[in-house]
């Protein structure tokens, strides 16, 4: 399926994402291990997050659906998963992949992980080690890819200092902690995205956290059942966003969108480049900060992104760069080498893309560098490097071309956001096939 892009229009619009895709998979996983019945509402019911989902069930886990987004997970206990009887897919997830690990290194029996072509090319190295240093017998492929085999069993907790921040592997670690024997303790060089952390304190698992340190205090714990309404996808926001602030005479209100302050950072960004945007109504959901963000069409000034900054907009890097070619002056992007080993190299696929719109980007070994503003040309056909966030970053940049923009294989969209392509069409273009 390809998603053509013909011609935009001014677009005033109350528009809101599907739930975080974060917190979908932990929400899903964390319930499955629950004294109780947990009740979720918001799920997202995007390809990455009902692969987790079907995977649970495969380990035994009853979940009952009632309306779209709407589950009962009927959890029976830490010890409670069964041995599946066939090889668990996770798809397109690498967020999956590496929580699922964590949970079925503490479960005594055998495993195997797999997912698409493009998962099973992502390095997983960073959880091997770490979890056979806690004792888990886990085989890969040569270079440590996917699939994994893992023989579950009795743990030690482990101190361990991350060299990158990634919330994927504290939260792999985390989840393995659970059943160590001992205190489990990771070190992040930055912050990262915290919701398992948050999720299993509001489960009653004792966590302690200070100067970069998070602590898993609890020796085999007692997970208490729990409701939960997810807030919107930040990431996802983050498109419609920028669609708002490039498209002339635009006016866009993206409501119920989460605003974790380890998810933030492309929030303080925009507001750096200049841009019109308003945060209104914070409140509280599922024990997450969320709020309604407005912006309107922006003139942008260019901004250097580095730093603690990074792990808190990592998936948001692409959609920036999109915006960076229409800010006046050079945008810097450094530190950002983690987006090398996401669903596609990033670095070069956002660069290979604007560029063949006739952007001035130039590709680093740990980031960008933009020269803005530019005029973006269409008539042209772009990849989508079997990445959901760089075919809607692509999309995007179609908005404010001079001609039609087709995305190739656009249907990688739907593991996070599969209402995107209606929105675009729909609130957007003046056209479109």
């Amino acid at each position: 399926m390809n998603l053509t892009i013909r011609s935009s229009k001014s677009a005033e619009e109350q528009l809101e994402v599907p739930g975080d895709k974060s917190i979908s998979h932990r929400s899903l996983i964390l319930s499955s291990i629950a004294e109780g019945e947990s009740s979720i509402r918001g799920l997202l019911e995007a390809d990455d997050c009902l692969k987790t989902l079907n995977i649970m069930r495969a380990l035994g886990v009853s979940i009952n659906k009632h309306a779209p987004g709407e589950y009962t997970v009927y959890g029976k206990g830490l010890d409670s998963l069964e041995e599946p009887e066939n090889v668990l897919d996770c798809g397109n997830s690498g967020t999956g992949m590496r929580l699922i690990a964590g949970l079925l290194s503490g479960q005594d029996f055998y495993s195997i992980l797999t997912g698409d072509q493009s998962l099973r090319s992502r390095p997983m190295n960073r959880i091997i080690e770490p979890l056979s240093m806690m004792g888990v017998k886990i085989w890969s492929r040569a270079g440590g890819y996917a699939p994994l085999s893992i023989q579950g069993g009795e743990l030690n907790s482990i101190h361990f200092a991350q060299k990158i921040a990634s919330a994927q592997v504290k939260s792999c670690l985390l989840l393995a902690g659970l059943y160590a024997e001992g205190n489990t303790v990771i070190e992040e060089p930055a912050p990262s995205r915290d919701h398992t952390e948050r999720m299993l304190a509001s489960a009653g698992v004792e966590i302690e956290k200070s100067d970069g340190t998070i602590a898993l205090k609890d020796d085999n714990p007692q997970i208490e059942p729990f409701d939960i309404k997810i807030p919107g996808d930040i990431s996802s926001a983050s498109f419609l966003l920028a669609a708002g602030l490039l498209v002339p005479d635009s006016s866009i209100l993206v409501k119920n969108v989460g605003i974790n302050s380890t998810r933030s950072g492309f929030l303080e960004v925009l507001d750096d480049m200049g841009a019109e945007l308003v945060i209104k109504n914070k409140r509280k959901m599922g024990g997450e900060p969320a709020a309604d963000l407005k912006v309107e069409t922006s003139d942008l000034r260019s901004v250097t992104v580095e730093g603690e900054i990074i792990p808190r907009m990592i998936d948001e890097i692409p959609i920036l760069a999109v915006l960076a070619t229409q800010a006046e002056g050079r945008t810097v992007i450094n530190d950002a080498e983690e987006l090398r080993v996401k669903e596609t190299d990033r670095l070069s696929a956002i660069t290979e893309n604007l560029n063949k719109m006739g952007a001035d980007v130039e590709e680093k070994e740990d980031g960008l560098i933009i020269e803005g503003p530019v005029d973006l040309k269409g008539e042209i056909a772009l990849e989508s490097f079997h990445d959901h966030r760089i075919a809607m970053a692509s999309a995007v940049a179609g908005l404010i071309a001079d001609g039609p923009v087709e995305i190739l294989e656009s249907e990688i969209i739907n593991t996070s956001f599969p209402e995107f392509p209606k929105i675009i069409k729909n609130k957007f273009l003046q056209e479109a096939e």
